[in-house]
């Protein structure tokens, strides 16, 4: 039987180096957490992890931290995305901003970094 998307050519998703300390400390904090890194080649921009916490998801795109400010920047794929998306989203560069996401203090900042 084939998959539904065998013999599709695709770019692979690259993965930041610091997403599996984020993926760490949100499952300590008791998270669930499914990685959709690779689903850019049917929803380009689509962020990184859905995140599942209080009864709540939380849709979070992850940058590494230690970058420069011009390489921590949504690409023009992801800047559409999160500009026609109407629920939430965050960008997160560590596990304490991801925690503050799902812990609800980021909210104001979340709206700021979408605009």
């Amino acid at each position: 039987m084939r998959g539904c998307c065998e013999g599709a050519m695709r770019r692979a998703a690259k993965t930041d180096a610091n997403a599996a300390a984020i993926d760490a400390v949100l499952l300590a904090a008791g998270a669930t957490i499914a990685r959709t890194d690779g689903i850019g080649a049917h929803t380009p921009g689509f962020p990184d992890r859905v995140v599942g916490f209080g009864g709540r998801n939380y849709l979070l795109e992850y940058k590494d931290g230690s970058k420069p400010p011009s390489r921590k920047k949504l690409n023009a794929r992801q800047q559409a995305w999160h500009a026609g998306w109407r629920g939430q989203v965050a960008v997160v560069t560590s596990g304490k901003e991801a925690l503050e996401v799902i812990w609800g203090l980021r909210i104001l900042r979340i709206k700021r970094d979408r605009s």
